[in-house]
């Protein structure tokens, strides 16, 4: 591949996370302008589980172009496992994004805008390569309605919410009720397709009661990540979005009563809570939290 213009990013001065979560149980999703190539190295510093660099809606289409190459500038230093937020399947933007950032190093995936269809996922994953991962990010009403089937589609990762643009799709607010019914259909469509948890569309308020509010109605209804906007958010999304200590005490407590009792199965509510002691054990080990 020829080497793109501009003065490359020094690779020493930006160091991988010290506790990298792999990107099936990531929780924060940090959302970068790729027209700001000064943000990327403090983002991959950052708390976010995964950054991803936007060259979709952050971005005039005018400098779509120049945001392309500084974002391959970035990806090609190696490995980086950062995501990338490309146009979606119906823009002209589109296949410019593929084609560039097919086989670059530091790619750890894309994340496919304004998903409507299974071919959508198919011919984004193709034309990658056939092995980068693709998480559809689900924006309208009949992205939510053809759900099941993007979770379904060959190349789908994971599933993500856009609720920004489903509300301007819809018209819906973005009361929690109003907006539970999307949410809950990429939870069931995830199910269904045998993914990961979906990951929830980001919080606008930099208030941290609100994002601790908003991000606990997302754990509530099933979906296990968050996109967000500001590394100040971070903190408390991951906070949120993880086993609370107590839960990690009561998990490892009831582990370790029934290893003693050589896994003896006592009455019918035993294998339901050992597959929850088990998932929020696994989980506490990949997130560093420790029982209370």
């Amino acid at each position: 591949m020829s080497s793109h213009t501009g003065a490359p990013v020094d690779a020493t001065a930006v160091p991988r996370p010290r506790r990298p979560v792999a990107p099936e149980i990531s929780r924060s999703w940090l959302l970068v302008n790729a027209a700001r190539e000064e943000l990327f190295a403090p983002a991959f510093r950052s708390r976010a589980d995964q950054v991803v660099l936007d060259v979709e809606d952050a971005v005039d289409p005018s400098a779509k172009p120049a945001a392309r190459e500084s974002v391959a500038r970035w990806l090609e230093q190696g490995d980086r496992d950062t995501w990338v937020r490309i146009n979606d399947r119906t823009t002209s933007f589109w296949s410019d994004d593929v084609d560039l950032l097919a086989g670059l190093p530091g790619l750890a995936g894309v994340m496919l805008a304004k998903t409507e269809a299974a071919a959508d996922v198919t011919e984004t994953f193709d034309r990658l390569g056939g092995s980068t991962p693709v998480l559809a990010l689900v924006e309208s009403a009949l992205g939510i309605e053809e759900s099941v089937s993007i979770a379904r589609a060959r190349g789908a990762f994971r599933l993500a919410f856009g609720s920004g643009d489903y509300r301007r799709d819809t018209g819906t607010s973005a009361d929690d009720l109003a907006m539970a019914y999307p949410r809950s259909r990429l939870v069931v469509a995830s199910r269904i397709g045998h993914l990961p948890g979906p990951i929830d569309g980001p919080t606008v308020s930099s208030n941290h009661p609100v994002l601790r509010e908003q991000s606990a109605t997302t754990v509530s209804l099933g979906l296990t990540g968050k996109l967000c906007l500001d590394v100040d958010q971070l903190p408390v999304i991951n906070e949120v979005i993880s086993p609370t200590p107590s839960d990690v005490a009561w998990a490892r407590d009831f582990l370790a009563d029934f290893d003693a009792r050589g896994g003896v199965i006592r009455d019918g509510s035993d294998l339901p809570r050992l597959g929850r002691a088990r998932k929020i054990e696994n989980l506490a080990r990949a997130f560093g939290v420790n029982p209370s």
